[in-house]
């Protein structure tokens, strides 16, 4: 969505020890989504009829569970109660295991409650049906676009898919899905996975059928339906690469994503691990900016796209891909997994592609972001804390201090060492879920670092270091004098910094450790230096003031 501290003694080690602990406990809350121990959603079908006349929907959701526990009565699904002429019907449920029976439910407060026909046995798989009508509140958006035609967008960030289908709207549980869709015969249909059936049925309307056969999160699910013109790029990677785009703009449309996209897509397989979907369509959509990175399937807002230059829009979404759809955050509190990886890896693209220098400009222009942001959010950290309201899932401290998290990671570990723990953690948990923890400790066992802290203190606590200090010469003993201070409110931060010192033209590295509020240190020099400069390869995240004495 757009828009390591390796410790030195046995003495630092001790005097972190409260930080770990501290982790420790914050990382076992979780957001207060409601989980059904017991309950697996496997599979979705999801059968819809649109229409111009009304923007009412005729759903009917066929969902595939598997049961983990014994002598469970009923199962719960979200899904928006009709209110205020918005809002969803439902005319019946029932099971389709073993013949069509009819259940008995309830649906309100947004919660449709299936009670079952008998209580469900450990390792028991069921189908149920839910067949339902309405005008979606949001999720699905009926619109015009920006040629004034009629068009259909999904938008189920974070949790409106329950606003027109029925399932469990959370990323803990993930399952494959169908999309059925009947529209008049004038609209393209795209949706995840790929194309099965695409059926004019006679009458003015045609019906398509879109499969999706790997697991992904409720609001990954998407279609889009309009008067497209579509193209189909051929195979990146193995993989079918199309662009779908407002029939007026088929011309123009699939030249300002290819280039972009195949370069995004080639370098994230080549460097983190195989693509887990069946296709990507880069889509053209109304009703929204940027991008939303459904599964196989990205929207771009579409005002955002055609007439600017792309400035990392594309590869931010199909970062997502490997992180955020692939490997999904298990809890809201760890979205960062999601949108600080996506981050990062844009700026990782730029370096590939576009230099080093491209690079470190984009560092720079985020690490600006950070302090800006971290004045209008105080006390705001990247990881959440229970989160409750879904409307502040997302802020842009979490994507920006988040990405540098990530940098800063890779300097601790070394960059040969982090991509190894990146291709690790990838395999480990493609196509399912994971937490910060489980991201800590594959890092740890590639690193052979003890990472707790590290991750405390940049993800769980609110803030960044502010440096103030400067430098001199001093002739009679040949040193340069560093002194520096940590101006932040609370504790000082644990920092390995870089000090460039440049005589003579030649620059040479010297690496400190900055664990105190105030703080000396000494290098040995024959001459005096032309220049001395803090973190002069720009690893560290840090408001810094620092000159000459």
């Amino acid at each position: 969505m757009f828009p390591s501290l390796g410790w030195s003694t046995l003495v630092i080690r001790c005097c972190w020890l409260c930080f770990s602990l501290s982790w420790l406990v914050l990382f076992t809350n979780a957001d207060t989504y409601p989980r059904q121990a017991g309950v697996d959603v496997s599979h979705y079908v999801f059968r819809l009829t649109l229409n111009d006349d009304t923007d009412e929907i005729v759903g009917e959701a066929t969902i595939d569970l598997r049961f983990t526990r014994d002598d469970l009565n009923d199962v719960t699904l979200d899904l928006a109660s009709a209110q205020g002429g918005k809002g969803m019907s439902v005319s019946a449920v029932s099971t389709v295991t073993g013949g069509a029976t009819p259940l008995r439910f309830t649906h309100e407060a947004d919660r449709l409650r299936i009670m079952l026909s008998a209580p469900a046995k450990s390792g028991e798989r069921k189908q149920i049906t839910v067949r339902y009508r309405g005008v979606p509140a949001n999720g699905l958006r009926m619109l015009k676009n920006k040629f004034g035609e009629r068009v259909f967008f999904s938008e189920n960030w974070p949790n409106n898919a329950r606003q027109w289908l029925p399932m469990i709207d959370h990323p803990y549980d993930k399952a494959t899905s169908e999309f059925i869709i009947i529209a008049p015969v004038k609209y393209q249909v795209v949706a995840n996975g790929l194309l099965q059936e695409e059926t004019d049925l006679g009458d003015g309307q045609r019906l398509t059928h879109w499969k999706q056969s790997v697991p992904i999160a409720s609001w990954l699910n998407a279609i889009g339906v309009a008067q497209f013109a579509v193209h189909h790029d051929g195979l990146v990677k193995g993989v079918p690469h199309q662009t779908w785009v407002y029939h007026q703009e088929r011309t123009s449309g699939p030249a300002w994503f290819e280039t972009k996209s195949r370069q995004a897509m080639e370098f994230f397989s080549e460097h983190i691990g195989p693509y887990s979907y069946e296709k990507l369509a880069n889509v053209e959509a109304a009703g929204f900016g940027g991008g939303t990175e459904h599964a196989s399937a990205i929207f771009y807002g579409e005002k955002s796209i055609l007439e600017r230059p792309d400035t990392g829009l594309i590869a931010h979404e199909i970062a997502h891909q490997w992180f955020g759809n692939s490997i999904t955050e298990k809890d809201w509190d760890d979205v960062w997994l999601s949108e600080g990886f996506a981050t990062y890896f844009t700026l990782l693209v730029a370096e590939h592609y576009d230099g080093r220098d491209a690079f470190v400009a984009g560092l720079k222009r985020s690490r600006t972001q950070v302090f800006t942001l971290e004045k209008q959010l105080p006390g705001v950290a990247v990881l959440h804390n229970n989160l409750a309201d879904m409307s502040k899932v997302l802020n842009r401290i979490i994507y920006q201090k988040g990405g540098w998290t990530l940098h800063m990671l890779r300097h601790e570990m070394g960059t040969e060492k982090f991509w190894a723990g990146i291709c690790d953690y990838y395999q480990r948990y493609r196509n399912s879920s994971a937490t910060t923890a489980d991201f800590r400790h594959v890092m740890e066992e590639h690193s052979g670092l003890e990472l707790s802290a590290f991750f405390q203190q940049w993800l769980a606590r609110a803030g960044s270091p502010m440096i103030e200090g400067g430098w001199r010469y001093d002739a009679a003993t040949k040193r340069i004098v560093i002194e520096l201070a940590q101006t932040q409110a609370g504790e000082a931060y644990r920092l390995p910094l870089e000090i460039g010192v440049t005589i003579d033209g030649a620059t040479k590295i010297e690496k400190i450790d900055f664990t105190q509020k105030q703080q000396r240190f000494e290098f040995a020099a024959e001459k005096e230096p032309t220049a001395v400069e803090l973190d002069p390869n720009t690893w560290m995240l840090m408001d810094a003031r620092f000159s000459k004495r």
